[in-house]
């Protein structure tokens, strides 16, 4: 009897100290990067974040995931499977609100606010052998508008209805990544691509060194009809290899968001080091110079995390 008791009793410390084992281990702090494709901004970004995370919080452990972007994002972050991820403002909106079309399965309560990053800038590029110069050319031709409900496509979507277009009004609808839409116009079996990403994006200035392009307009009587969070904004001449002019479009935010479980002390290193950091970011990335803290906070679609949310008080942001 004694025997057993005593194999029992080890048995129960070397559970315990395995417990304990699995406590401390938790300890160290885990930092899932959610991102997009390896061609888009995000990928790039999220990085240099997980590099920057990586050095400046103790015990950190950080890894980047390549993600189909803003939707299955932001669905990972519900579920907790990331720490903080790249996404557009109306995909976050939808995300918050519930909306099962977009991709949602339902509203997504746990979702919080880190930081209002760069714009994206919707941008449409056809082949000019396509003759495509307008929306209301893309009738009959063949058009990419990124992955099935990703940010990019639910940007597509919205454009369309406000140009009174539908998709059914194309030739052929592709539901591509930016890299594998610019090599099927590169090979002529596509005429144009929708992407949704920083200015100067690499899928786009590839393409454009490959073959000539023409930049189509979104006009701003468009972008008004669909309203926040859309703004009118200009593709500046030169952005592209062969645009010789400023080119109307619209514009997204792009968001930091994480999720209420996130504990606060890793909520605020997490916004602190992204604020301290941003001439790294810049060199991953060129679209991160617009990033400013004093538009942080620029439309925000979810509650900020109260990590976030101490440093704008530190830094006067917040009241």
């Amino acid at each position: 009897m004694h025997n057993f008791r005593t194999k029992f009793i080890a048995a129960g410390a070397l559970a315990l100290s395995l417990g304990l084992g699995a406590v401390s281990a938790k300890a160290q702090e885990f930092i899932n990067v959610l991102t997009g494709g390896t061609s888009g901004v995000y990928y790039p970004l999220g990085v240099a974040l997980s590099e920057i995370y990586g050095k400046g919080i103790e015990g950190a452990r950080t890894q980047v995931q390549a993600t189909k972007a803003s939707v299955e994002n932001l669905n990972l972050l519900q579920q907790g499977k990331g720490e903080i991820a790249f996404a557009l403002g109306d995909a976050v909106k939808l995300a918050a609100e519930g909306n099962t079309e977009a991709g949602f399965p339902g509203k997504l309560d746990k979702l919080r606010g880190v930081a209002a990053i760069y714009p994206n800038y919707i941008q449409i590029v056809a082949s000019k052998e396509s003759g495509i110069k307008t929306l209301a050319d893309l009738k009959g031709k063949s058009l990419s508008v990124g992955a099935p409900a990703s940010g990019t496509e639910l940007n597509a979507r919205a454009i369309f209805a406000a140009a009174g277009l539908k998709y059914e009004d194309l030739g052929r609808v592709e539901y591509l990544p930016f890299a594998e839409s610019v090599e099927l116009i590169k090979n002529r079996q596509l005429d144009a691509t929708l992407q949704s990403a920083g200015l100067g994006v690499a899928s786009i200035r590839d393409l454009a060194t490959s073959v000539p392009i023409n930049v189509v307009a979104v006009p701003a009587q468009d972008v008004a009809k669909i309203g926040s969070p859309y703004l009118s904004v200009t593709i500046p001449k030169g952005t592209y290899e062969g645009q010789t002019e400023d080119v109307a479009t619209a514009a997204v935010g792009n968001f930091l968001i994480t999720h209420a479980d996130v504990s606060d002390e890793t909520g605020y290193q997490m916004t602190k080091l992204l604020f301290e950091n941003l001439d790294q970011l810049t060199a991953a990335h060129a679209a991160a110079k617009a990033i400013d803290m004093a538009k942080a906070l620029d439309g925000m679609p979810v509650p900020l995390h109260p990590g976030a949310e101490r440093y704008y008080k530190e830094k006067g942001l917040v009241k």
